[in-house]
C-alpha cells in the first residue's frame, strides 16, 4: 500500500489542515479532528449541485454561490448543470485550500478554478450573502455541515439569523442546498421556520451505494 504523503499544511484561525497524497488520492485533515475530506467519496457533493442547478433550470443568465471549495467536485459540478451565461461565485473562507486547488489539486474535478465563468471570493460565505435578491442558488458545503467542527463561527452560518440572511440573498423562488454529514432535524426545522419550502435529500458517499450516508437539505425562498 502507497504511505500518505504531506504536500503542505496551513494554520487559519488556530486550526491546522494538512494536505496528504497517496498516489492519485487526496486528503486534508484537521488537527486532531481527523479526515475532512477525501478524494475518494464525492458523490454527495456532486448530488448537491446537480439537485440546486435542476431547479433552477431554465433561468436565464443564473448566478450561483458556492459556499465552501474543498476539493472542488461541488463547483465541478455546478458547471456541468450550467451554460455559458452562468455566474458562479465561490467563497472559500481559507486561501489555503484554494491555493491547493490550484497548486495541486485541480486535475481531481477538472481544473474548474480556470472556468472562464467563475469568481472566487477569499471571504466567509456569509458576508457574501449580504447582497439580496442577487442568487439564484446557493450551495453551503462548510465544514461538516450544521454539526460544524473546523471553526466555531461557522455555526452562525447555519443559525436562524445565518439562514434568513441565505434567503434574503436569494432571488424570488431561488434554492438553498445545504451538505451535511449526518441527519439534523432541528436544522430542518430552522430551515422551515426561515421562510424555506424544505426537503430533505439522503445521499450515499459513493455513487455505487456504499460508504457513508449523507444529508442534503434543499429549501426554496417563497
Amino acid at each position: 500500500m502507497l504511505p500518505n504523503k504531506l504536500i503542505d499544511a496551513a494554520t487559519w484561525a488556530g486550526t491546522t489542515l494538512r494536505l496528504y497524497q497517496r498516489g492519485d488520492e487526496f486528503s486534508i485533515r484537521v488537527d486532531k479532528a481527523g479526515e475532512l475530506m477525501n478524494s475518494r467519496a464525492h458523490h454527495s457533493e456532486d448530488v448537491l449541485a446537480e439537485l440546486a442547478c435542476r431547479m433552477i433550470a431554465g433561468r436565464e443568465n443564473p448566478c450561483l454561490l458556492v459556499g465552501g471549495l474543498g476539493m472542488g467536485f461541488t463547483l465541478a459540478a455546478v458547471l456541468s448543470h450550467t451554460g455559458a451565461d452562468a455566474r458562479v461565485e465561490v467563497a472559500e473562507l481559507i486561501p489555503a485550500v484554494v491555493r491547493w486547488n490550484r497548486d495541486y489539486m485541480g486535475g481531481l474535478a477538472g481544473f474548474p478554478l480556470r472556468d472562464a465563468r467563475v469568481h472566487v471570493h477569499e471571504l466567509d460565505v456569509g458576508l457574501v450573502m449580504q447582497a439580496r435578491d442577487h442568487f439564484d442558488a446557493i450551495m453551503l458545503d462548510v465544514d461538516n455541515g450544521p454539526s460544524s467542527f473546523t471553526c466555531d463561527d461557522n455555526d452562525a452560518l447555519y443559525s436562524l439569523r445565518g439562514l434568513k440572511r441565505a434567503h434574503d440573498a436569494l432571488k424570488s423562488g431561488g434554492v438553498l442546498a445545504v451538505w451535511s454529514a449526518s441527519e439534523d432535524a432541528a436544522f430542518t426545522q430552522r430551515m422551515m421556520k426561515a421562510g424555506f419550502e424544505v426537503k430533505e435529500h439522503r445521499v450515499g458517499s459513493h455513487k455505487a451505494r456504499r460508504g457513508n450516508r449523507h444529508t442534503i437539505w434543499t429549501g426554496v425562498r417563497r
